[in-house]
């Protein structure tokens, strides 16, 4: 699962193209966070129109089609064995992946990182919501997968991670031949270069959102 992130590099190590396409005003506001909750806005990469952009998104995943958006559920994880069949994500797959970046998860108590303490980026999923009024709701969530050496003592799932120079791929809008070619990624990660250290600060509360949307791992 991924119910906990952090992204505490500095601005300027963002990796690319992230750091060249960041959200309006957004490096004018940036401040590194140790600790990253369901129901917070994340900064994500997206293609959207054929074109690359940095964006801020609601972490929980609101379905285009849901009528009350205080009531529907918001998932923050989608199972990636089950992604293209289910309701609430297959559009998404097809048509509106996304990455957040990170430079660690957060399982019982440690962290996962990579050992040169570099940023990755978390596969994920976004979603568009247009209410009657007109009024609009981005969000996303993680991708997530069957663990592998590293993260299996700590959880019987870990969060897809798409290598740096796949961006492009990731993000394309696909058929389905081009959905197949992206299935090895979603079958795990080799550990190697990778390490799990003792989890650093927290926050000593959750926001009261958080509490509101159901795991789904």
């Amino acid at each position: 699962m991924c119910g906990r992130y952090c992204l505490a590099v500095p601005l300027e190590r963002l990796p690319p193209p992230l750091d060249s396409v960041l959200p309006d005003g957004l490096a004018d506001h940036y401040a590194p966070r140790e600790l990253i909750r369901p129901g917070e806005p994340v900064l994500v990469l997206r293609q959207e129109h054929s074109r690359l952009e940095g964006a801020l998104l609601l972490w929980g995943l609101l379905p285009d089609w849901a009528k009350d958006p205080l009531a529907a559920p918001r998932p923050f994880n989608a199972r990636s064995e089950t992604v293209a069949e289910k309701a609430s994500f297959r559009a998404a797959w097809r048509h509106r992946r996304c990455l957040l970046p990170a430079d660690a998860f957060l399982e019982k108590g440690r962290r996962v990182e990579r050992c040169d303490g570099a940023p990755f980026w978390l596969a994920g999923l976004w979603e568009r919501w247009i209410g009657p009024d007109g009024s609009e709701v981005d969000s996303c969530c993680v991708l997530t997968t069957a663990p592998n050496a590293l993260v299996a003592p700590l959880h019987d799932r870990m969060p897809v991670i798409v290598p740096a120079g796949l961006e492009q791929a990731w993000l394309d809008t696909k058929d389905g031949p081009g959905l197949r070619a992206l299935e090895p990624l979603l079958q795990g990660w080799d550990p190697e270069g990778w390490r799990v250290q003792p989890k650093s600060r927290q926050p000593t509360a959750p926001p009261p959102s958080s509490q509101q949307l159901p795991l789904f791992s």
